[in-house]
């Protein structure tokens, strides 16, 4: 039975490395201005920094669910992010040397019989990433448990929940393995908290819409979005290549920091919403800028901030430490708020740069993680810790927000913690040698007893799934 299900599995992986290679996304020399040098405050603001009203709004996201753009709100970053490419799959490499070798030699993978592997291990044969071998291995667990039950569709109908009755019944104990029978029993309640859990529902035992969506869409759907989340996994590097990298992880939210092969730390992080989503991409870290600060969008300049201080005068600006600088360019210099002409930004006849000063209140929080890129994406630390507890994380407009700073900077610091010299000035530090950081999509994680499904706040799946269905449908049927 294990040979046979690992023959199926390897047929999709070979399929799989149809996928356009990662070499043709590659790009390099595409990095930004320096930020501005440091620059005097013209004025001292009052203890206490204060802040903006926009600065917190609670997202609630119910378990199960994609975070909808809709209730997406919180604080906007410092960069006007253009719209997210939608690689789906494949991974742009700002630094080439970051490219995986799985990902450059996935042809290999038709060169292979199918009666060769046996059963062996992938990585047998190209070094991967950690995390596709857990996946690999989560596939083969899946296709044990899931696969061979019957695989009928039940009807749309009432909720079905521990003492209900009737013919739906009898439908979903024979779709989940169990006897025939028209009684919703504690065997039943089991079987489905247990595919609810693997299937990224609440495990309630109640089988209402959700859960017999999912159960329509067989397994033979959920083994390629497996398949799937591979191939997002073959863009990450084996230990051979990166010995110490950092993982961003989209799909879960969450930040993984790694060493010769082997997870040491992981945070939760806060990364973009629907509309500015965090792109899947792979930099160095370079240097830190320790009490960072807030370079405004212009549009939030126009649309919130200068209503304030037309309506409410300068202080608006000084109770919150703004400071209004002459251009966007290096050689800015900083000027009296009372010789702008507030009204007239609020009406778009005059635009002005706005930068906030480090403070406990800044939407950088205490540090900013600097990765050169085009896309001006980089991680910081963030003062608005209530997202991280909870579970509002994906409401930026696409950098990443770091749930622990101290611990993410002294691991990138060789267990150091960088200084500034002066709390109200941005000062650059450079990491003693650059870290990467894979910035990647995983909406399937490896778990101990096989695979956990994840909502999908992106939309990615379907279109990738729709793309390489035919394949991998195929696949599925010729290894029967």
């Amino acid at each position: 039975m294990l040979g046979e299900v690992m023959n199926k599995t390897t047929i999709l992986l070979a399929l799989g490395a149809l996928t356009l290679p990662a070499a043709a996304l590659a790009q390099a020399g595409y990095g930004y201005p320096p930020p501005p040098p440091p620059m005097p405050a013209p004025w001292q603001a009052p203890p206490g920094a204060v802040a903006e009203p926009w600065e917190a709004r609670p997202v609630a996201i119910p378990q199960g669910q994609a975070p909808a753009a809709s209730r997406a709100g919180a604080a906007l970053e410092p960069a006007d992010l253009p719209p997210a490419i939608e690689q789906g799959i494949d991974m742009i490499y700002i630094d080439q040397e970051l490219v995986p070798r799985s990902a450059l030699d996935g042809g290999q993978l038709h060169e292979i019989a199918f009666e060769s592997w046996s059963g062996a291990p992938v990585d047998m044969f190209t070094s991967v990433n950690p995390i596709y071998t857990e996946l690999r291995r989560g596939l083969v667990k899946y296709r044990q448990r899931w696969d061979d039950l019957p695989q009928v569709q039940i009807a749309s109908g009432p909720t079905l929940k521990p003492g209900s009755t009737g013919e739906r019944v009898n439908a979903l104990r024979v779709r989940l393995g169990l006897a025939p029978g028209d009684k919703f029993d504690a065997p039943l309640a089991a079987a489905v908290k247990e595919f609810q859990d693997v299937h990224g529902l609440k495990a309630d035992a109640i089988a209402g819409g959700g859960t017999i969506d999912r159960l329509n869409r067989g397994a033979a759907y959920y083994e390629r979005l497996i398949i799937i989340n591979m191939e997002r996994a073959k863009r990450l590097p084996s230990p051979e290549e990166q010995r110490r990298y950092a993982i961003v992880d989209a799909g879960d939210a969450r930040l993984s920091l790694w060493e010769n092969g082997r997870k040491v730390d992981s945070m939760k992080i806060v990364v973009g919403k629907m509309e500015t989503a965090t792109p899947m991409m792979a930099a160095y870290i370079r240097f830190a800028s320790v009490n960072p600060y807030w370079n405004v969008p212009p549009e939030l300049v126009k649309s919130l901030i200068a209503p304030r201080v037309a309506a409410q005068g300068i202080s608006y600006l000084t109770e919150r430490e703004y400071q209004v600088l002459t251009s966007y360019g290096e050689d800015a210099k900083v000027i009296d708020p009372s010789t702008i002409d507030w009204q007239a930004v609020v009406e778009g006849r005059q635009e002005v740069r706005l930068r906030r000063l480090p403070s406990p209140a800044n939407s950088m929080g205490m540090m900013k993680f600097m990765l050169p890129n085009y896309f001006g994406i980089y991680l910081h630390d963030s003062p608005e810790k209530a997202h991280f507890e909870k579970n509002e994380l994906w409401i930026s407009n696409g950098c990443v927000r770091v749930e622990d700073y101290k611990r993410f900077a002294r691991w990138l610091f060789d267990g150091t913690l960088p200084q500034g010299t002066n709390p109200k000035i941005e000062q650059e530090v450079s990491l003693p040698a650059p870290v990467p950081v894979y910035m990647t999509y995983l909406t399937v994680q490896p778990t101990a007893s096989g695979v956990a499904f994840l909502p999908d706040p992106y939309g990615r799946d379907e279109p990738a799934m729709e793309r390489y269905g035919p394949l991998l449908t195929a696949a599925l049927r010729s290894g029967n």
